[in-house]
């Protein structure tokens, strides 16, 4: 079995995020970036299906700039055997990508490398578009398990657990299929120095974003904009009330709520 782990480079869950003053985007520069934290469980779960003897190669892609390429190696260090960049740098495309064209590129991957198993991270914790994993599916027709929380894969078929509004959903797929992994599915692992590396030598492949597009056919659309970016609104401070009259007036009264 082949499996394929998209990941992208975000900035670190723990930065106090910034608006940049002209509000076109948050402020990357000197500041911490590291893997999407989903796309990590995703890495972790492949390596886990490796271990087993169900996987014999995990791929991992990201699109994105020369940079993404530190995400890649730690991906290669934690147990991934290759690593493919769709690079983007001096494009058109070095910003940003929407879902919808990310997903055409993954599609053309997947096909060329015969994926049997794609594991996502359910969203990206920059943009939380929640898209890319279910475009894709759609466009592979390949059965898909999304929010998932724990996996199984027992004579070709995947058993999977997905997060849902009421609970827990138990699903069978057949392979080839697609899944995207949420927080509980498992804790990744810390890459060891010797696995560290070894990914060094392990095989890494750079392809310029405009190239690959170019060669697949692939028809890039730019159907989103971004008008303006603004910092949320302070919550303002809290009061306290003596009694239940008091806080119903406030409500009322104040706050016009009730």
């Amino acid at each position: 079995m082949n499996i394929l782990v998209p990941i992208k480079r975000v900035i670190d869950y723990r930065v106090k995020i910034r608006v940049k003053s002209d509000k076109t985007g948050v402020e990357t520069k000197h500041v911490k970036m590291s893997m999407n934290p989903f796309d990590e469980i995703a890495v972790e779960e492949a390596i886990k299906l490796k271990e087993q003897g169900i996987a014999n190669q995990i791929i991992i892609v990201s699109i994105g700039a020369t940079k993404s390429q530190d995400i890649i190696r730690q991906a290669l260090a934690m147990g991934a055997d290759r690593g493919i960049l769709i690079n983007t740098d001096e494009t058109e495309y070095s910003v940003n990508l929407a879902p919808l064209n990310i997903a055409k590129i993954l599609k053309n991957l997947i096909l060329k490398e015969n994926i049997d198993l794609a594991i996502l991270g359910k969203q990206a914790i920059d943009s939380d578009n929640n898209q890319v994993g279910q475009m894709l599916a759609a466009m592979l027709d390949w059965p898909q398990g999304t929010f998932i929380s724990s996996l199984n894969i027992i004579d070709k078929k995947i058993q999977v657990t997905r997060e849902v509004d009421g609970g827990a959903q138990t699903i069978e797929l057949n392979l080839p299929a697609l899944v995207t992994t949420d927080l509980r599915l498992n804790q990744p692992r810390y890459p060891s120095m010797p696995n560290i590396m070894k990914a060094k030598r392990k095989p890494f492949e750079i392809i310029n974003i405009q190239d690959f597009i170019k060669n697949n056919n692939i028809t890039i659309n730019n159907n989103l904009e971004t008008l303006e970016v603004n910092s949320p609104k302070l919550r303002e401070s809290g009061i306290k009330v003596a009694n239940v009259n008091e806080l119903i007036n406030k409500l009322h009264i104040d706050k016009k709520i009730i």
